[in-house]
């Protein structure tokens, strides 16, 4: 993309996963950027033209615009305050010991960056924050910048699917920009000038209601996904299909059937932290009833962990001891290498601590997850980690475990036992090939036995 005067200098605080991205597609939107963080061996494979984690589309942008010179990194705050007409914070909001959010790196960066701020400009936080960080940081800011009042500051919250980060961040669905003037207002819509002219609604609002915005979205989807596992956990006791009921659910569009998916739950870094620290702020305000809700869609979220190790129990005999389990996928969600609290890993931890020989897959995560826990053993292929297994599990719904031929697996296999504990793959077809399969929330029947195949809003049969 050429650059021209409709260019601004943007500077990018935290290089991270939020933060890399976020500069990067910058870069792509025609900006001169200069990406920002303290980590100098992060910042070096960066600047190499390496992302330091797995995003589909993230790498190729990356080189593209350092080579065209429009991406630059730094350790230096001084040199990103003087280069910046608009500073985003991205950095990370992670949990504290009492589920709150520790605030102590946004503060640290805005911080650090304050006295380096000689004139106007725009700070813009793009982390997910609790209501009334914004005026915090605002306050502290314009008390230690040596330009005072005329340092402004907006909250631009992302919206960010880990394996779509790219796509988010260039085309997203929605631009929020709270701001206190219309200045602020005016910069932001300067930064998003190529989004914006192909049709992304701009939502103008004030800092406490954009705050709100990320994390009650987050709450919402957390909702619907624990609502869609209680109802798995009810088909159970009913003999009922948690798979048909939400397929006849999804075709009420005040429903719809996105993220009604039973399973595994969610995990990550970001949605489960994010729950947790809202219910904490809702706490704090008194708001007892959202604090409840949230307490409770974690609670269920996580009792889907508990359950799925019950089925592979189940499908062990009833005794996971001295039983060698094949899990498919160890990353939190497809198109991704992200670990952090993912439901996966903690189920392979489980089965490992009641006596279950564990061997693990997955097409890009198993490196992050070999560092965390050594002692797995990880395959290079879903042939060798299902080599004379007893039980199968599938954990992650990558899209190569829909492409593998249950025929052949059978062969390798001890026995023809899977648990499918995201309710994504063909269960007709792997019963065809001789499988017995479990899915939380639909009924258990024989190998062999024809079921009705449900098709999902992605079009697979279920």
């Amino acid at each position: 993309m050429s650059r021209d005067d409709a260019s601004l200098r943007v500077t990018v605080i935290g290089a991270g996963y939020l933060g890399l991205t976020h500069a990067v597609c910058m870069a792509e939107l025609g900006h001169q950027v200069l990406a920002l963080d303290v980590d100098s061996e992060k910042l070096a494979k960066a600047a190499a033209g390496e992302a330091p984690f797995f995003e589909p589309g993230l790498e190729s942008l990356l080189r593209k615009n350092l080579d065209s010179g429009g991406l630059r990194f730094t350790t230096s705050f001084a040199e990103a305050g003087g280069f910046g007409d608009a500073h985003f914070l991205c950095v990370g909001t992670p949990q504290a010991a009492d589920g709150r959010a520790d605030l102590s790196y946004v503060h640290s960066a805005a911080g650090a960056l304050a006295p380096h701020l000689t004139a106007d400009c725009l700070i813009v936080g793009k982390s997910t924050v609790p209501v009334g960080t914004a005026r915090q940081v605002l306050g502290r800011v314009r008390a230690a910048a040596p330009a005072g009042n005329l340092v402004d500051l907006a909250w631009n919250p992302e919206f960010l699917r880990e394996g779509l980060a790219v796509q988010d961040s260039l085309s997203p669905d929605r631009i929020v920009l709270g701001v206190t003037s219309s200045r602020a207002a005016e910069l932001l819509r300067r930064v998003y000038a190529a989004p914006l002219a192909a049709g992304v609604p701009a939502l103008v609002m004030d800092l406490e209601t954009a705050e709100l915005v990320k994390v009650a979205a987050n709450a919402f989807l957390a909702t619907k996904v624990s609502f869609i596992n209680v109802m798995a956990e009810m088909c159970e006791a009913a003999g009922a299909d948690v798979m048909q009921l939400a397929e006849a659910l999804g075709h009420d569009e005040r429903i719809g059937r996105r993220f009604l998916s039973p399973g595994l739950g969610f995990g990550g870094g970001c949605l489960p932290k994010d729950i947790r620290a809202f219910r904490a702020t809702a706490s704090a305000l008194g708001v007892s009833s959202l604090a409840s809700l949230l307490g409770t869609v974690d609670t269920i979220n996580l009792d889907r962990r508990t359950r799925v190790i019950a089925l592979a129990r189940e499908a062990a005999g009833g005794d996971l001891a001295g039983k060698r389990v094949a899990v498919l996928g160890v990353a939190f969600k497809p198109n991704s290498d992200d670990i952090r609290d993912s439901p996966s890993l903690d189920i392979c931890e489980r089965l490992a601590a009641e006596g279950a020989a564990v061997s693990v897959h997955d097409p890009v995560a198993l490196p992050n997850a070999a560092r965390k826990r050594p002692d797995l053993r990880c395959a290079g292929s879903v042939s060798e980690a299902a080599e004379r297994a007893d039980v199968v599990l599938h954990l992650t719904e990558w899209s190569d475990y829909r492409a593998i031929d249950p025929g052949a697996l059978a062969r390798v296999v001890a026995r023809p036992v899977l648990v499918d504990a995201r309710c994504a793959l063909d269960a007709g077809l792997w019963r065809a090939a001789g499988w017995h399969v479990l899915m939380p929330g639909r009924p258990s029947v024989p190998p062999g036995t024809p079921s009705l195949r449900v098709p999902d809003a992605a079009g697979y049969t279920r």
